[in-house]
């Protein structure tokens, strides 16, 4: 076996091989003869299949185990030879010369990436400055009343006035095109927030000023889009009645109400209350900041004045990637310029290519960031996560897992989870001090 490697840096090299034709044919001889014991061909007793007619029967495909098991090896001593562990090797090897000699003889060029070495330095010291979060009454006082809102009850209402937005309207409805009734357009006692906008546009608006037991005409047109292809756009005319106007009467702010928001809290109290309600609203804040500016920032930082080699295989991936997410954005006859022109082309790779570099760079910053901080994102708290996520939106959690995993979107939701639980523990610390 005769083979070089070129270190070209700390994350890529390359290997030139010469395989010989008597390694190929003394792998081809291994092969077919440990194929010879197993094959079941008729005519032959199990294992007794002569090697020359497993050669001739399978002949291209022991070929190819043979030139692979020998591409192996080449591997193998690469690897020792350049002193890099195999599981540090960072995507497939990529074989971009395999030319078969005249001789019988293959040369091979291998071109193999591997994780760099990132020297993070002094990272705490590039942390940004963190801004003081400031929680004011006002908002203490508009979250308070968010949770008394969603505690308030419906009541009718005493005295006898008109409806207006923000009540409560329980009516009854009938809605008719062209003088007859139509499906789906009928309701007694139907309880309607008026101001919600859950009705079409115009009825609500016309709801308000009825008064008790009034009846009333209400003439509204259908959205051109609606789903049924019979009404979108149509005008068409609701009889409605008002049985009673409701009201939303919210709970009386006082320790009973404090209780109630604080089932855990032993001894809790409207001042404990606007306490935990201050704390969230804090962390809220806080957790914004950090998010859209303060760990953007300090990662653009560390991009910038981290220096090391990326490995080829992942760079090429993720240029391809984003000329992908350009040619989506293109016409047909943008795209087939593309195809034609190899000089456009380059200069669209040289245009996202510094980006690309970025983006890869900043992939094993946060590789090396949570290993330096004891970090880690389980496989299972990535499916919690997503999950949590999917009922939040009223989604199948399972179908949404599933969806993300056949999409390989999984690997980079954990490393995006990564990156937001390091930095996080590091402007915290920096924060408490």
């Amino acid at each position: 076996m005769e083979f070089k490697t070129t270190k070209e840096n700390e994350a890529n090299a390359v290997v030139t091989a010469t395989v010989k034709s008597d390694v190929i044919k003394a792998n081809i001889d291994k092969i077919a003869k440990q194929a010879s014991k197993t094959m079941d061909i008729q005519g032959f007793r199990k294992g007794k299949v002569p090697v020359a007619i497993v050669k001739q029967r399978y002949g291209d495909k022991i070929t190819q185990d043979a030139e692979g098991e020998a591409i192996r090896d080449i591997l193998d001593a690469a690897l020792k030879d350049l002193g890099v562990e195999n599981n540090k090797l960072v995507g497939e090897p990529a074989v971009v010369k395999f030319d078969k000699q005249e001789n019988g003889d293959i040369e091979v060029v291998i071109k193999l990436s591997f994780q760099p070495t990132v020297d993070l330095g002094d990272y705490k010291e590039l942390l940004p400055e963190i801004p003081a979060i400031e929680v004011t009454k006002e908002e203490i006082d508009e979250r308070i009343k968010q949770l008394a809102s969603q505690g308030a009850t419906l009541e009718k209402i005493k005295r006898k006035r008109k409806v207006k937005s923000g009540d409560h309207a329980v009516i009854d409805f009938e809605g008719f095109k062209d003088g007859v009734a139509f499906d789906g357009g009928k309701a007694e006692k139907h309880t309607l927030e008026v101001g919600s906008n859950s009705f079409i546009p115009g009825f609500e608006d016309q709801v308000i000023g009825m008064e008790y037991d009034e009846e009333k005409e209400i003439n509204v047109t259908f959205p051109a889009e609606y789903q049924a292809a019979d009404l979108a756009g149509a005008d068409v005319v609701f009889k409605v009645k008002l049985h009673e106007i409701q009201e939303k009467v919210l709970p009386e702010i006082d320790d009973e109400f404090a209780k109630k928001m604080l089932p855990q809290e032993e001894n809790a109290t409207v001042e404990v209350l606007r306490e935990k309600v201050a704390e969230q609203i804090e962390t809220e804040k806080r957790n914004k900041v950090y998010t859209q500016e303060l760990q953007p920032a300090y990662l653009e930082t560390l991009v910038e004045k981290l220096d090391f080699a990326v490995p080829s295989s992942i760079l090429e991936q993720e240029i391809g990637n984003a000329l992908n997410n350009k040619a989506r954005q293109m016409n047909e006859e943008e795209i087939k310029e593309l195809q034609e022109n190899k000089e456009k082309l380059q200069e669209l790779t040289d245009e996202v290519t510094p980006e690309a570099i970025n983006s890869v760079k900043a992939t094993f910053i946060i590789d090396a960031l949570a290993k330096a901080e004891g970090v880690e994102v389980t496989d299972q708290e990535v499916t919690q996560t997503l999950y949590y996520e999917a009922m939040m939106m009223g989604q199948d959690g399972q179908a949404l897992i599933k969806q993300y995993e056949e999409a390989g979107y999984l690997p980079a939701i954990k490393m995006s989870m990564i990156e937001q639980k390091v930095i996080s523990k590091l402007l915290d610390e920096k924060a408490s001090k």
